[in-house]
């Protein structure tokens, strides 16, 4: 089971700076530095790639805890559960790159490392070679207007980082009755579905459910509907959606739900996601 992340503090010491280029609509990079900022156990619908700048973090993922230190780079496949967060509290740097799924499946598929890659369930490379491409590929998000640098950048970084630690072997399939609800929640995640009726779905007591869901995904039913409503939230933010309306799109009773929510599970407010309108 997935850690829980510690309380996040009331504010990081410097907001998260995000970028997204009209001309790599298929990339969402981030920056953090000197932040305290915490998660709960998280996924993403986007390939996550992050490097420790500063600090050192507890990166948390299938029942196991790992510490990163500045130079470490993890690269995370969509759905896989995980948290980050600063050690004993103390502040820390780090980027990150959010990689359309879509056009990450396209890149990988001719890529000579690409088959490695998408067969694992995450990957950790501590390599100083590795970590400078990083740092061109980062560049290039936000320099190119021409997605060929970037593209390159990011190949020469797959060819380093397939040089990198070994992690576990990819996670077994999900037994059909948790697959079931998953797949339920996915394609209901804003409705009120109660606890009953999903074990139901599944064949099992509701204790059941959350035993062997939370045992498989890393997160309890609920939680998992909750973090897929906050992906949803990220995509309206990103695209221009108020946030008022994309706090009722997503079905949050009310703005501070929405606000927590998110906070929670992105470390940095919708507003902050936003960025300047």
């Amino acid at each position: 089971m997935t850690p829980a992340a510690p309380k996040t503090p009331p504010a990081a010491r410097k907001p998260p700076r995000f970028h997204r280029s009209p001309a790599l609509p298929f990339v969402e990079a981030r920056s953090a530095a000197d932040s305290q900022a915490c998660y709960r156990p998280h996924a993403h619908a986007e390939w996550s790639v992050g490097g420790v700048d500063a600090g050192h973090s507890r990166f948390s993922t299938g029942g196991a805890s790992y510490r990163l230190a500045p130079g470490d780079l993890v690269l995370i496949p969509p759905g896989q559960v995980h948290a980050c967060n600063p050690e004993d509290r103390a502040a820390w740097g780090y980027r990150m790159l959010y990689l359309d799924a879509a056009w990450m499946d396209d890149f990988l598929a001719t890529h000579p490392s690409g088959a490695a890659f998408a067969k694992r369930p995450w990957q950790l490379a501590r390599d100083p070679l590795a970590y400078e491409r990083f740092g061109q590929v980062f560049a290039a998000c936000h320099d190119s207007a021409d997605p060929a640098p970037f593209a390159a950048a990011l190949g020469q970084l797959l060819a380093t980082a397939g040089e990198a630690l070994p992690v576990a072997p990819p996670a077994a399939d999900l037994p059909p009755a948790i697959a079931t609800v998953r797949d339920w929640l996915d394609a209901h995640c804003d409705a009120a579905l109660p606890l009953a009726e999903l074990a139901a779905r599944a064949g099992l007591s509701p204790y059941q459910l959350i035993r062997r869901f939370v045992r498989h995904t890393g997160m309890t039913p609920h939680a998992y509907q909750l973090d897929r409503r906050i992906q949803r939230a990220r995509r309206l933010l990103a695209a221009g959606t108020p946030i008022c309306d994309t706090a009722l799109a997503t079905v949050f009773a009310d703005q501070s739900h929405f606000h927590r929510s998110f906070r929670e599970r992105v470390a940095a407010t919708p507003g902050q996601y936003a960025g300047p309108r």
